[in-house]
């Protein structure tokens, strides 16, 4: 009788996965590397989501801990998409982001692994319950995954798992973005207004329709007209966005650019971005000077914002700050996917490690740094240190960029990196 009632148990779990129905308990089995660092695993039919109860990993006091639960899901497809979402919930976890850890390890019909696992990142949801999920293709010659929910070296933590699903999913469509970076120095100008007329004049011309980013460089306000930095500071917004308002309207694109702002007593270095509709719908304070902007009265911002536009998200950096590897890393740890950089001059190594180890396309316009367009891997998608001319790329924020031995490294990077 007990083992019908297993069996039946067994076909009823397997017709709800195959449904798309949360996988339920009966369906997990605890798993970890070696037995001396197991964590304790339990169903908790209190505390839960769900009236089967949640998945428990505890650290049982246990430093070294590191395991959970694991689920073999038998018939996936090479090639085709997979979506697993899981909501969880902790206590006395202090790194959530890199000890809760949910990935899929895929294996082939011998059973050896595929590939590398995919570490699901993407964290949504409000109060004590959090909704984790990843979608990625099976690789090729898989025919099952492991999915895989574990706890690590967290001895005074514990985590809570439920609703958790695994489905197919169509293939997520390519999401293009047109993205141009403009290459000027103004020669003979007096103004700050006559340095923003001739930066519209290339733009207009050069810059083609349906474009959906446009950047400028550093400091366009003062470059090459003789004028100092407080004397070009003015309200953010105020006259220089208006025009830049002006151009992004012209050409219905999203532009950033670097002017000097006056907030009171303080002048800032700061990058704004303007919307289609001509709006200032974001701004960042540079934050890392170098002792020529400090002796010359400027102020230090404070943070790494990151902007929804209608295309992604869109973090801002701008010369100096490149040097330092903590603004570029805070913004993609906001899920920053473009980072877009004014810059005047600076290491374009420096730009493509930023690149490389944030896992994010980084876009940058100067005088003395070219005009680019570099993608995660650190490859120049465009380039130009002509003056007067335009750096033109489309890229792609749906793509995904993996390695060898790495697998997708954007995942990784996101759970793996040890935050301050």
């Amino acid at each position: 009788m007990r083992g019908r009632l297993a069996f039946a148990a067994f076909v009823m779990a397997r017709s709800m996965i195959a449904a798309g129905l949360p996988i339920p308990p009966v369906e997990w089995q605890p798993w970890a590397p070696r037995a001396e660092i197991a964590p304790r695993t339990y169903i908790d039919t209190i505390q839960c989501r769900r009236p089967a109860g949640a998945l428990v990993i505890s650290g049982a006091s246990n430093s070294a801990a590191f395991g959970g639960w694991e689920h073999k899901v038998a018939d996936v497809s090479a090639g085709k998409w997979y979506r697993f979402t899981a909501w969880y919930r902790t206590e006395g976890v202090p790194f959530k982001s890199r000890q809760v850890v949910a990935r899929l390890d895929w294996s082939a019909q011998d059973g050896k692994r595929i590939g590398w696992p995919d570490l699901a990142w993407r964290v949504s949801g409000e109060g004590p319950w959090k909704r984790m999920s990843l979608d990625a293709p099976a690789p090729k010659g898989a025919s099952s995954v492991k999915v895989q929910l574990h706890l690590l070296n967290a001895p005074q933590g514990s985590v809570w798992w439920d609703d958790i699903s695994f489905d197919s999913i169509d293939a997520p469509p390519s999401r293009p973005v047109s993205v141009a970076a403009v290459n000027l120095r103004p020669s003979g100008s007096k103004s700050a207004e006559e340095n923003l007329r001739r930066f519209s004049e290339l733009v207009r011309r050069d810059v083609p329709a349906g474009t959906d980013v446009i950047l400028l460089p550093e400091g366009i306000t003062v470059v090459s007209n003789g004028r100092t930095y407080v004397e070009v500071a003015e309200p953010v917004p105020g006259p220089a966005t208006e025009r830049l308002g002006e151009l992004a309207r012209s050409k219905k694109a999203w532009i950033v650019a670097g002017v000097y702002e006056r907030d009171g007593q303080a002048v800032y270095n700061t990058a704004v971005l303007i919307d289609r509709t001509g709006r200032v719908t974001g701004k960042y304070r540079k934050v890392y000077l170098p002792r020529e902007e400090t002796e010359a009265g400027l102020t230090p911002g404070e943070g790494h914002p990151v902007f929804e536009t209608d295309f992604g998200r869109v973090g801002m950096m701008i010369c100096w700050d490149l040097q330092f590897p903590g603004p570029a890393q805070a913004m993609a740890l906001q899920g920053a996917e473009v980072l877009l950089m004014p810059i005047w001059g600076g290491s374009e190594i420096l730009g493509r490690a930023r690149a490389i180890e944030n896992r994010v396309f980084l876009v940058s316009s100067g005088y003395d740094y070219p005009a680019q367009i570099v993608d995660p891997s650190g490859e120049i998608l465009a380039t130009t240190t002509a003056q007067g001319t335009v750096a033109l790329s489309t890229i792609d924020l749906n793509r995904r960029y993996e390695e060898r031995w790495l697998g997708e490294v954007r995942g990784r990077f996101m759970k793996e990196v040890r935050r301050p």
